[in-house]
C-alpha cells in the first residue's frame, strides 16, 4: 500500500494529484518492500492513481528517479534506472537464441521489455499479452520514455486477455517469451504465471532452439525464498534454468531473473560472442548489457549458488507462491 504524506501529515492520492506543479513542498510517497523497512520518495507530482479491473495503479515523478510506475503498491520502474532492469530481462534471452525472429512478451505493460526485444533487427514478429488494457494506456500517455513508440511498431501485435488462456489456445509457437509480469499477489492477475504447469505450457510454444526469460522477484538476503522458488520451478521443466540479479537503484535491491534455453547455457556464450551478435543484428544503444555484462550477471556468490543448486520447493497450480 502507498502513503502520500505532506508536510502536515497523510493526503489521498486524489488529493495530490490535484495539487499545482512546484505546490508540493514536503509531499513525499511511502512504500514498503519487505517486512520491516518503508522506502520514502519525495514526489514533484503525482500523474495518475486509479484502480484498474485488476489492480491499483500510480504514476508519480519523483525527485530522486523520476517518474515512476507502481502496481498494487510496489514499485514496476523509474526512469532513472529501467534500463537496468528491462536490458537485464531481455538481452540475455535474446542473444542466446541464434536468430530470434518472433516474441511473445506477457504482462510488460510499460512497453520496455518490447523495446528491448525489438531492437534485434531479426525480429519479424512481436506479440505482446497483457491482461490490463487501462494500465498499458497508462504506460503509454506517461511513460513514452520507457516504450519510445515500441507499441506503434508494424512488427507488434498487442493484445489484452489473459496470457496463459491465450498460449493454451494458440498453436504459435516462438522463439523467446519473456514474462514480465507483476509479483504474485494473493488475488492478483499474476499468480498463476509462476507455476510448474505455466512452464510445461511455455515450453511446449518454444520453438526448437527457443529462449524463456521471466522476472524472479528479489534476490536480496532474507527475501530469498520466492526467487529461489521460481528457479527450482523452471529447472524442473527446461534443461536449463540459469538465475541471476542486477541491483536496480529505485527498488533498493538486487533483482532476480532466470533464464531458461533449450539449448545453450548462458555461459557457454563469451563476452566476445555477445557483442559480436549484438553488432551483427544492429543492437545499439544499450546502456546496461554488453558481453562484459553478460558473463558477470551470471557469476553468483557462493551463498547463492549453494542455495540454487540445494533444492527447494515447486510452485504449483495446486500450491502456488505469493509475496506479501
Amino acid at each position: 500500500m502507498l502513503v502520500y504524506a505532506g508536510a502536515s501529515g497523510p493526503v489521498s492520492a486524489q488529493e495530490a494529484i490535484f495539487c499545482r506543479e512546484g505546490s508540493l513542498s514536503g509531499l513525499g510517497l511511502e512504500f514498503s518492500k519487505r517486512r520491516g523497512e518503508a522506502i520514502r520518495l519525495e514526489l514533484r507530482r503525482v500523474l495518475t492513481a486509479r484502480r484498474t479491473p485488476y489492480q491499483q495503479l500510480e504514476i508519480v515523478e519523483a525527485v530522486s528517479c523520476g517518474r515512476a510506475l507502481f502496481l498494487d503498491g510496489k514499485i514496476q520502474s523509474a526512469e532513472e534506472d529501467e534500463f537496468i532492469y528491462h536490458e537485464a530481462l531481455v538481452q540475455p534471452a535474446m542473444v542466446l537464441h541464434p536468430r530470434p525472429e518472433t516474441v511473445l512478451v506477457i504482462g510488460g505493460g510499460e512497453g520496455a521489455t518490447l523495446r528491448e526485444a525489438l531492437r534485434h533487427r531479426t525480429v519479424k514478429r512481436a506479440t505482446m499479452v497483457d491482461i490490463d488494457a487501462e494500465a498499458v494506456a497508462a504506460c503509454r500517455e506517461h511513460l513514452a520514455a520507457w516504450h519510445q513508440g515500441a507499441f506503434a511498431d508494424p512488427r507488434v501485435q498487442l493484445l489484452h486477455r489473459d496470457a496463459r488462456g491465450y498460449l493454451e489456445e494458440t498453436a504459435e509457437r516462438y522463439d523467446v517469451i519473456i514474462v514480465d509480469v507483476t509479483d504474485p499477489l494473493a488475488g492478483g492477475p499474476a499468480y498463476r504465471l509462476f507455476t510448474q504447469e505455466f512452464y510445461q505450457i511455455v515450453l511446449a510454444h518454444l520453438s526448437e532452439a527457443g529462449v524463456l526469460a521471466v522476472q524472479a522477484e528479489s534476490a536480496d538476503l532474507g527475501v530469498l525464498e520466492p526467487h529461489l522458488a521460481v528457479a527450482h520451478t523452471i529447472g524442473s521443466v527446461f534443461p536449463h534454468a540459469a538465475a541471476y540479479n542486477a541491483h536496480v537503484p529505485s527498488f533498493g535491491e538486487s533483482w532476480g531473473f532466470v533464464v531458461a534455453p533449450r539449448k545453450r547455457h548462458p555461459l557457454d556464450l563469451t563476452a566476445e560472442e555477445v557483442d559480436r551478435v549484438l553488432a551483427e543484428r544492429g543492437v545499439s544503444g544499450l546502456r546496461f548489457y554488453d558481453g562484459e555484462s553478460h558473463r558477470r550477471l551470471f557469476l553468483l556468490p557462493k551463498y547463492l549458488r549453494q542455495l540454487l543448486a540445494g533444492g527447494g520447493p515447486i510452485i504449483t497450480d495446486a500450491e502456488p507462491v505469493f509475496v506479501a
